[in-house]
């Protein structure tokens, strides 16, 4: 069945590839070997992520899920990469960060807290690429929950990033994107935060003036 694929593929009748690597997970997963069941899909979703993007993702995800059920997250963690990256060069930032949330759950799981640290941390860059700072701050107070991240280099990062946004401070952002602590993610990710910041960041400066008058306000008044 995969040479079948492999023939489908020089032939770039992507349909058949699909239906050939998805026939060939069902027979490894009938010999109960979900690795090799899990790697037919993800070599499918390599095969057809330029021409089908999305079939590429439900592809990696299915692959996940099998690895994942056989106690396998480490194993998943770069099929959760490839798909993290499609969703950015489609450009729709709340999937990506739906699968690097995933990917840090996964990473915990099997103790890879540094996997972990990052894809939080390139949660927090995509909303920012995104020009969120509401979800950004959102997400980023959510994974501070988490110990390792809370404690980790990649929050320090984070953190500097985001009062740089809440400042307006346009240099500032420059510089921490700039700087060598993101050299470890994903080259996507790298991509993202060296184009940052995206828009005007001078509002964001002035909704956190006004909120804080407001706070003043509420205190007068009591």
């Amino acid at each position: 069945m995969e040479s079948a694929a492999a023939i489908a593929k020089e032939l770039r009748n992507w349909t058949e590839v699909i239906d050939f690597y998805r026939k060939a997970s069902e027979l490894y997963m009938q010999c109960d070997r979900p690795q090799y069941a899990s790697d037919s899909l993800a070599k499918a979703a390599r095969a057809v992520e330029d021409a089908l993007p999305n079939d590429a993702i439900k592809l990696y995800g299915d692959a996940c899920v099998l690895l994942e059920d056989d106690r396998k997250e480490q194993m998943a963690l770069d099929l959760y990469h490839a798909v993290t990256n499609i969703y950015v060069k489609l450009e729709k930032y709340t999937d990506a960060v739906a699968f690097l949330l995933k990917l840090g759950l996964a990473a915990d799981k099997c103790n890879a807290t540094n996997s972990q640290c990052k894809a939080y941390l390139s949660a927090v860059i995509v909303y920012l690429y995104a020009h969120d700072l509401k979800q950004a701050e959102k997400c980023y107070n959510d994974c501070s929950q988490i110990d390792a991240f809370l404690r980790s280099d990649q929050n320090r990062f984070a953190g500097k990033l985001l009062s740089a946004y809440r400042e307006g401070d346009v240099e500032e952002i420059k510089r921490v994107s700039q700087s060598r602590s993101i050299t470890n993610l994903d080259s996507v990710i790298i991509k993202l935060a060296r184009k940052l910041p995206t828009g005007d960041v001078a509002a964001f400066k002035t909704n956190a003036a006004i909120g804080e008058g407001e706070a003043l306000d509420e205190n007068d008044l009591t």
